[in-house]
């Protein structure tokens, strides 16, 4: 399990093997239960398996990755991800982003940030919009009380549910232990201006049934070169419930990025396009 120091902290970091000669690609997991392992089966091994440069690692505080008791501002991640590109030698020329949820989130703020270091964009549920991420705040805030002092990560190591404590012993570090709460609070929903000013070619991935859908329509109504999919019957759960859909729609678009040789293989199967 390798670990890359950059901004000052140890990353946990990881590339599928494969010839590596098609796109550069890196993964950007969820808030506080999530870490590189959800990309790694769904996405990743396909997308190296076809060539592609995949790179996957454990934002700051979750997963093997090192836990501060502060940083998680948005700009802070944005710097984390630059840092991990530049330690990788990757920040010569431009890479395509895959965020998941709050992943996504961080995929776009790089963009905006640093345009020259984003080659395209794949934002799968992203919360774009002031009213999911205030309900994503009370969300945490109500699991952090849950778990301020609770002995659940010890009852499932009695019981053996091993992953189960770990994963929950994480999320009480985070929530109760580091500044996430208050950093993310802190920071601004994006602006009908900031979409306007995403140049690089944007795939946005949203359930039927996502509370996400209004901001992504918005992203694709202001950004200049968006496009929105619809995977009918889900919801949030775009990675686990429409793994098969999504998986065509990135290796898609990473084949695009890489030229003739690759897009001639890739499945021309698509997700429903609004």
């Amino acid at each position: 399990m390798p670990l890359v120091h950059a901004n000052s902290l140890r990353f946990h970091v990881h590339r599928p093997p494969g010839d590596r000669t098609g796109a550069t690609a890196v993964f950007l997991h969820g808030l506080v239960v999530d870490n590189l392992s959800s990309f790694y089966a769904t996405l990743a091994v396909p997308a190296a398996q076809a060539g592609h440069d995949i790179v996957l690692y454990d934002l700051r505080g979750h997963g093997r990755s090192e836990r501060p008791p502060t940083g998680y501002d948005i700009a802070t991640a944005v710097q984390d991800l630059t840092a991990v590109l530049t330690a990788l030698g990757l920040d010569e020329r431009p890479v395509h982003l895959i965020g998941n949820s709050y992943g996504g989130t961080i995929a776009l703020h790089t963009a905006l940030a640093r345009p020259d270091l984003v080659a395209g964009l794949v934002l799968v549920e992203a919360p774009l919009t002031g009213p999911w991420i205030e309900n994503m705040l009370d969300t945490l805030s109500v699991a952090a009380l849950a778990l301020e002092g609770s002995q659940v990560p010890q009852e499932l190591s009695s019981i053996g549910a091993r992953k189960a404590a770990r994963l929950t012993a994480t999320a009480d570090e985070l929530l109760n232990r580091t500044s996430m709460i208050d950093d993310i609070a802190a920071s601004r929903p994006f602006t009908p201006e900031d979409f306007a000013r995403v140049h690089c070619p944007v795939l946005a991935v949203c359930g039927e049934h996502s509370e996400l859908v209004p901001g992504a329509r918005e992203l694709v109504h202001h950004a200049p070169e968006c496009t929105l999919r619809i995977l009918p019957g889900l919801g949030h759960d775009v990675l686990q419930g429409g793994t098969d859909d999504l998986r065509h729609a990135v290796l898609g678009r990473l084949a695009e990025a890489a030229g003739p040789r690759e897009r001639r293989h890739a499945d021309a199967r698509d997700a429903v396009v609004v």
